[in-house]
């Protein structure tokens, strides 16, 4: 199996997959705040898909509605913007880079996540430009849209470069 860096040396990029341990190695976010399981498939530059099964022993489930557990909203787009960072982190030169997000539009909440769920994640990167990345992200449960945003990210490293002196 290639791995990454060899795909890099080839200057071509193939869909590969991530386990967890391999998602921190190009993303800054830990446990308990790491909400992404596992990348099925990611082609950088282009998109990415993966999950993240939620069990009962998450953190927040106690305090967010104890007698009817769900995820809260803004978990759900924390954990769609750890797969779309991934989708230009894993661009040359950009592992471990530290990302912000610059904007969030178009959100939208269409059904309750409880516990047992696995949240499947599919992200969009629209470009990638000067250390500004545009993409779109939804996550679903059992095949539909329960969760979609887009997003406007950038690696502030990069940008400086361009910013004018």
């Amino acid at each position: 199996m290639e791995t990454y860096d060899t795909l890099i040396e080839a200057d071509k990029f193939e869909k590969f997959s991530m386990d967890c341990i391999q998602i921190q190695e190009f993303q800054q976010n830990r446990y308990p705040y790491l909400f992404l399981d596992h990348v099925d498939e990611i082609v950088p530059g282009k998109y990415a898909k993966g999950f993240k099964n939620y069990t009962i022993n998450e953190w927040f489930f106690p305090v967010h509605y104890p007698t009817m557990p769900n995820v809260p909203g803004l978990l759900q787009l924390e954990a769609l913007s750890h797969l779309a960072i991934l989708t230009f982190l894993t661009l040359p030169g950009n592992k471990g880079m530290i990302t912000n997000s610059l904007s969030v539009n178009n959100i939208k909440f269409k059904k309750r996540i409880v516990p047992g769920m696995k949240f499947m994640m599919e992200c969009q990167l629209h470009s990638w430009r000067r250390g500004i990345a545009k993409c779109s992200t939804q996550g679903l449960i059992d095949g539909v849209v329960v969760t979609s945003a887009d997003w406007v990210f950038t690696i502030p490293e990069i940008l400086d470069k361009y910013k004018p002196r």
